[in-house]
């Protein structure tokens, strides 16, 4: 990537790493974090119990939606200019987040925010790559991977600290002066680079096509769990939706000269089958979070500050499972680690599934919770190698991209199917707020998710059986 003129003084690459990683993990934090704050929100927003998925879904949605936009404008503006116009939009974004007053305003500047995201976390990456050589790269590859590990540990101890001690509105200003600070140290010591031979140009056209695809269809799965899927409403959505796609495949195929998703890339066998994984895999774990934390603040009665602390161990175990994921997939290959990590993924979900009203959250709900976030952090390396290992270097950031991408959307499809269903079983109580009803819908979300687990077990045989022996490479996932 040749590097542009620039003025700006000599800084040195622990400062470099430095920028990167403080970038991205506020882009982490502010994933994890909203989800200890989601009951407080709720209340104070007047959310209904299906509408409050959207302060994550919001997110979720526009940040998958530009994910590879935000990408491919680090290389064509440069670095440095796409990580300020990033740090800028999510920072403006968090304010907004903080003062919002209607639900309605906390979904536009969650989705905003998404936006920011999707632009400043592929930054921060191209800043590592352009910065680093050699020996360097895979050590300053590895500690972005582990600040992003770090930030979603961090996220659910600080939001619990911050809702407990002052209220959930922090959880969002924490953000300001993180973002200040690194957009400072920015422009003092970033030089601009860019690729100035690349003729890619930014398909915007296609990041709008599917992300008004994907929230139209999220919407109608929404709107089901009170007016039913057979309402107006829904099928307008999901009509609407299905359209969008087939649009946006027309567009990628025939009209856009530089598409934002080149199906080419989908000759991979190992690609297809890891970004069908990731998909149920995605759609599994987000509900889980979500769930849980209202399962521990409704039901459970904890305050925000001790669910904080309750999902530090899980994110403790995430860390844990992708540390020895990471040691095993050059020498067991891609297939087996699936096999053990979505099944015993599926294990873990089904004994949160038994969690009743009255259960211990020591002896039911931590064991259980540890057990799944094991095996979701035992699948990081595994998918990430799948989706690179058989696909020409030039466009191994475009595969780990549509596979984080993958992720994303089946979090939010996922999210929204699993809430609805959550919701209607707790409706067929007299009461569907009282402890019993809410956890019976927890409860069938769970099951659900187990089920989903399985399915993607039976996936996993799609990959070829050799993917990933003796050939993983250092691969980053985005860990959302």
């Amino acid at each position: 990537m040749p590097e542009a003129p620039t003025t700006h003084r000599h800084a040195p690459d622990g400062l470099i790493l430095a920028i990167a990683c403080l970038a991205q993990f506020m882009v982490v934090l502010d994933v994890s974090i909203v989800n200890v704050a989601l009951p407080s929100i709720q209340h104070d927003l007047h959310f209904t119990d299906a509408g409050v998925q959207w302060v994550v879904n919001a997110y979720v949605l526009t940040f998958a939606g530009f994910l590879l936009l935000g990408g491919r404008a680090a290389d064509l503006f440069g670095r440095r200019l796409v990580y300020l116009c990033g740090l800028a939009i999510f920072t403006i974004a968090s304010i907004g987040a903080g003062f919002a007053a209607t639900s309605g305003q906390m979904i536009a500047v969650r989705a905003l925010q998404g936006i920011g995201g999707a632009i400043l976390s592929p930054a921060t990456l191209t800043i590592i790559v352009t910065t680093f050589r050699g020996e360097k790269l895979p050590r300053a590859i590895g500690a972005w991977s582990a600040v992003a590990g770090a930030g979603g540990a961090v996220g659910v101890l600080l939001g619990g600290i911050l809702v407990g001690e002052l209220n959930w509105r922090w959880i969002f200003f924490i953000n300001v002066p993180i973002g200040i600070a690194a957009s400072i140290v920015a422009l003092l010591y970033l030089r601009e680079m860019r690729n100035q031979d690349a003729l890619v140009k930014l398909d915007i056209m296609g990041s709008l096509l599917v992300t008004g695809s994907l929230s139209a269809i999220v919407y109608g799965v929404v709107h089901a769990s009170s007016a039913g899927w057979a309402s107006t409403t829904s099928t307008s959505c999901f009509f609407a939706g299905a359209i969008g796609v087939v649009v946006f495949i027309f567009w990628e195929l025939r009209v856009a000269s530089h598409p934002l998703l080149p199906f080419r890339i989908f000759r991979s066998r190992s690609l297809r089958g890891a970004d069908l994984v990731m998909l149920l895999i995605g759609g599994a774990f987000f509900s889980m979070w979500f769930f849980l934390s209202f399962y521990l603040q409704n039901v459970l009665h904890m305050s925000a500050l001790r669910a904080g602390f309750a999902f530090a161990p899980m994110s403790v175990a995430i860390i844990a499972g992708a540390q020895v994921s990471s040691r095993l997939t050059s020498r067991a290959g891609v297939r087996p680690l699936l096999f053990v990590g979505t099944l015993t993924a599926a294990l873990g979900f089904a004994w949160l599934s038994t969690i009743q009203a009255t259960s211990s959250y020591w002896t039911v709900v931590l064991p259980a919770a540890i057990v799944a976030s094991f095996a979701m952090g035992i699948l990081f390396t595994p998918l990430a190698t799948a989706a690179t290992s058989d696909v020409d270097r030039a466009d191994a950031g475009l595969a780990s991209g549509i596979l984080n991408t993958a992720r994303q959307i089946g979090g939010s499809l996922g999210l929204a199917a699993l809430a609805t269903a959550a919701t209607s079983r707790s409706n067929t109580f007299a009461n569907p707020y009282s402890p019993v009803a809410l956890t019976s819908g927890y409860r069938l979300a769970f099951l659900i998710s187990s089920g989903i687990l399985l399915v993607a077990f039976a996936l996993s045989f799609l990959l070829p059986a050799s993917t990933g022996r003796h050939r993983a490479e250092n691969v980053v996932v985005d860990t959302h």
